[in-house]
Formats: structure tokens, C-alpha cells, sequence
């Protein structure tokens, strides 16, 4: 069975680091974007089970990248990365279509434990 694939959308290294190292624990195959032509041009390159989206990138901002995403693969499956007090944007993304969303500096477990029932929800 092939892996299932991740992309995660970060501006900040360390956080891409991080969950590269925690979901390739997990048997994911992971892939990352620091900015949003980075990731678009991932999207339009494989077909990834799961994104991860951090919404305060600089240049294209979470919700573009997210709209866009949606463009090219409608049925896109994202989890939205905020730091604290973007609930408008929060808001927004729900209305595109993310599937949830997680507050920095999150829980390691957390994320692990959405990204598993997100990809379990694609299964059924």
C-alpha cells in the first residue's frame, strides 16, 4: 500500500522541521512548501491526502493559497495552522472548506490525532 501523502505550508523552518520529523514517524510521505507558489506548484504536481496550512505566511497569505488549492483540486482535504486570535480567518477557511484548525504553539499529539481522523474520514 503506498503512503499516504502530506504537504505542510510554513514560512518558519523549524515548525516544518518538526512535523516533517512527527508525521514520517507516523508512515506518512511528507513534503513541504515555505510559501504559497511553493505549495501551489506541489498541488498541481501530486495529489496529496492531506494538507497542512499555516495561515500567516508573508507574500500569499493561508487563505489565498487555500482558495487557490481549491482551484486546482476541489476536493482538497486542509488543516488550517493559525497563531492565537485569527478567528476571522479561521472563520473563512471553514467557509472554503478546511476540515479543522490548530492554534500555535500547538500540541505535537494533537496534530498528530487530526491528521489521523482526517485521513480516516477520506476512507470511509
Amino acid at each position: 500500500m503506498s503512503k499516504e501523502k502530506l504537504l505542510i505550508v510554513d514560512d518558519q523552518f523549524g515548525i516544518r522541521i518538526l512535523l516533517t520529523e512527527v508525521l514520517q514517524k507516523e508512515g506518512y510521505e511528507t513534503f513541504q512548501a515555505a510559501n504559497g507558489v511553493q505549495a501551489l506548484e506541489l498541488v498541481k504536481k501530486y495529489t496529496f491526502d492531506l494538507v497542512l496550512l499555516d495561515m500567516k505566511i508573508p507574500g500569499m497569505d493561508g487563505i489565498e493559497i487555500l482558495k487557490r488549492m481549491k482551484k486546482i483540486h476541489s476536493d482538497i482535504r486542509v488543516i488550517i495552522m493559525t497563531a492565537y486570535g485569527e478567528l476571522d480567518m479561521i472563520e473563512e477557511t471553514k467557509k472554503l472548506g478546511a476540515l479543522t484548525h490548530f492554534a500555535k504553539p500547538f500540541d505535537i499529539d494533537d496534530i498528530r490525532k487530526a491528521v489521523k481522523e482526517s485521513l480516516l474520514m477520506k476512507a470511509d
